[in-house]
């Protein structure tokens, strides 16, 4: 943008310092500096196929988060996610965004839509538990039902932060914090993404476990409001107990932030290669029996009437594939669609959803272990469960 202003001004200066008087030349300066301002709120370029990782910070602002012995969780949450930006910012293929780089406060649904604005591939959010015993040990959440009460309580308290925001009954409509047996709304969109949640979830634990020695307290499902704003694979890391002396002294250290952050950058890199080097959500397991390829779906059973129709999804990849079925040990015909950088694979299409239910088997049986049905009304993605409603009406 200084290089637009820059030239702006250097053109019109030059023609006033030989026809105009010093008043055209401030009147240049102030049309320099507005064309720098537009220019800075143009529509930025785009991204060439990089990488997006949206990294958040938890809390923030008047949010301090957990706090024990004077140490705040936003503050050790955003250290970490700096350092984890930082790594990533060096690889060229990669783009990073944040929600917060300082210590403010950004409301949850905000936080959501920065991630889905940017088209992101991954959404981070990074935090440090507590409890009133001596706990010790990370876990790391994907967006599910709480499953039980230790689950409901962790994500209880991540959660209550929403009572910090003006419109928080507008905002988080039907959506109760407070109720263990409370179900959400959980989007197609969700619901896809969740085995790649699940994934790097896995690859985040197996870091701090095996390079950190860090107590491994698993992968976890739990309604955290900030997760179900999110449209991409979303993970939240819980690094540690703020309130637990030794775990408290490695958050709280350069070197325990340093360790953190770069077992999350390793796991990001980790999954990023599976995308890219794999065509399912989990390495394939190459000695598995070929599926018999169906090469011919009849015409009769393609989408009926009502428009609902059933596909089988079996694999997502950064990798525009040839739809050939070596490509896809054996499985015959698939489909593709593309989404942001991501390329999603799907087998086979038909109205029935027994005769879906066959090839999700067929699908498994291929090592594509991670396959499921979707279902379509006249083009429309919708959920399984609508799809067998509006089926049966």
């Amino acid at each position: 943008m200084k290089d637009h202003i820059l030239a702006y001004y250097v053109f019109f200066n030059k023609k006033s310092s030989n026809q105009m008087n010093h008043l055209y030349k401030i009147t240049a300066l102030v049309i320099a500096l507005l064309v720098g301002i537009s220019f800075s709120h143009a529509t930025p370029p785009p991204d060439d196929g990089k990488f997006v990782v949206v990294l958040d910070a938890g809390h923030g602002g008047e949010d301090p988060g957990k706090v024990s012995h004077g140490y705040n969780e936003k503050d050790i949450a955003l250290k970490i996610v700096l350092a984890i930006g930082k790594e990533l910012e060096k690889d060229p293929k990669i783009k990073v965004v944040y929600t917060r780089k300082t210590d403010v406060f950004v409301e949850l649904v905000e936080r959501g839509r920065i991630a889905n604005k940017a088209n992101a591939d991954l959404f981070i959010s990074v935090h440090c538990n507590a409890h009133n015993s001596n706990a010790s040990g990370t876990e790391t959440y994907v967006l599910g039902l709480h499953g039980n009460k230790k689950n409901f309580e962790v994500a209880k308290s991540e959660n209550e932060v929403i009572f910090l925001e003006d419109n928080y009954k507008t905002n988080y409509a039907g959506f109760d914090i407070n109720s263990p047996e409370a179900t959400i709304n959980i989007t197609i969109g969700q619901e896809e993404n969740l085995s790649q949640s699940i994934e790097l979830a896995k690859y985040i634990q197996n870091k701090f476990t095996n390079a950190l020695k860090r107590k491994n307290r698993g992968v976890k499902q739990a309604a955290f409001v900030v997760l179900h704003q999110t449209i991409m694979p979303s993970v939240l890391i819980e690094t540690g107990f703020i309130t637990n002396t030794e775990e408290r002294n490695f958050l709280k250290s350069t070197n325990g932030q340093s360790k953190i952050s770069h077992a999350i950058v390793e796991a990001i890199y980790t999954y990023k290669t599976m995308l890219e080097e794999n065509t399912g959500s989990v390495l394939l397991d190459i000695s598995a029996p070929v599926a018999t390829p169906i090469t011919e779906i009849n015409k009769e059973e393609l989408p009926s009437a009502n428009g609902i129709s059933f596909m089988v999804k079996i694999a997502s990849s950064t990798r525009n594939l040839p739809l050939k079925p070596e490509n896809f040990n054996g499985l015959s015909p698939i489909s593709q669609e593309k989404s942001g950088t991501m390329y999603k694979y799907f087998y086979g299409e038909t109205r029935s959803y027994d005769r879906a239910k066959v090839l999700l088997t067929q699908a498994k049986t291929a090592g594509f272990k991670d396959a499921y049905v979707v279902a379509y009304k006249n083009g429309e993605k919708i959920s399984v469960a609508n799809a067998l409603k509006s089926a049966s009406n």
